[in-house]
């Protein structure tokens, strides 16, 4: 008897790429609002990329008090945002069950990584919310993201997966975006927003630092709290640093 051969198909292990959304309140209308404010003005800074929804912020002392949730309304709602949910962990026995009901797979071996520092450009001197974590790609890196004319007030360039390197001034009002490092070779007086994937090592420099906002990795600072006079107008790298509060920004002048 001749047994035929399946040519077909194979079936391996992969290992497959995740954005995580760390879930801190079951309050969809405000996750609306702050998923919003944070990503309304940056329609692709997700393109339909395949997340994990992570129970575990929900769960207190006692894991059956965890709220319910609506996980229809909420793959909806990130949905309209380009990411597409395809796994729950970290829920309770009643919330995975609702998850599943809603098509979400158990994601209980999907591990949150430390994001590694991104490639630094041949240009820069140094390294540089959904807050969020990405499993890194083997892929080869991209080059830093070059931008030599000025922006102008309500301009934006986000250097998606790479490092941002502007050559000329950004103006109030602009604003700069990197999942790597920002460097401005000019006068920063707009908004830059650097690791903003999540990556806590990304850094901010700047020839002379005047920005209205400054954030690495979901840590924000406004204009409301002025520069220190060490730093203001003057040549600065800004990174985060951890301590017994949180990680916080530094900012440190350049010689």
């Amino acid at each position: 008897m001749t047994v035929a051969t399946l040519t077909t198909f194979e079936i391996k292990s992969a290992n497959f790429p995740l954005v995580a959304l760390l879930l801190k309140s079951t309050d969809l209308a405000a996750l609306a609002r702050e998923m919003t404010q944070r990503f309304g003005d940056i329609p692709d800074f997700f393109d339909n990329d395949a997340l994990v929804i992570d129970l575990t912020p929900l769960q207190q002392a006692d894991p059956a008090d965890a709220p319910a949730i609506d996980f229809q309304a909420l793959v909806e709602l990130l949905g309209s945002y380009r990411l597409v949910p395809i796994a729950v962990k970290g829920g309770n026995a009643d919330q995975m069950a609702a998850a599943q009901q809603a098509g979400l797979l158990p994601g209980h071996e999907a591990h949150l990584l430390t994001p590694r520092p991104a490639p630094v450009s041949a240009a820069s001197a140094e390294q540089p919310a959904l807050h969020q974590h990405q499993q890194q790609l083997h892929a080869a890196p991209l080059g830093a993201l070059v931008i030599d004319k000025p922006l102008r007030s309500g301009q934006q360039v986000y250097a998606r997966g790479r490092d941002l390197v502007v050559l000329a001034m950004v103006n109030a009002g602009a604003e700069v975006i990197a999942d790597g490092h920002i460097h401005v070779y000019a006068p920063l007086r707009g908004r830059a927003i650097a690791g903003a994937r999540g990556n806590t090592e990304a850094r901010i420099f700047a020839l002379a630092l005047e920005a209205e906002l400054l954030s690495i990795a979901g840590i924000y600072r406004t204009s409301e709290n002025p520069l220190p006079p060490e730093v203001a107008g003057h040549p600065t790298q800004v990174r985060l640093v951890g301590g017994p509060d949180g990680e916080k920004l530094v900012m440190t002048p350049m010689q």
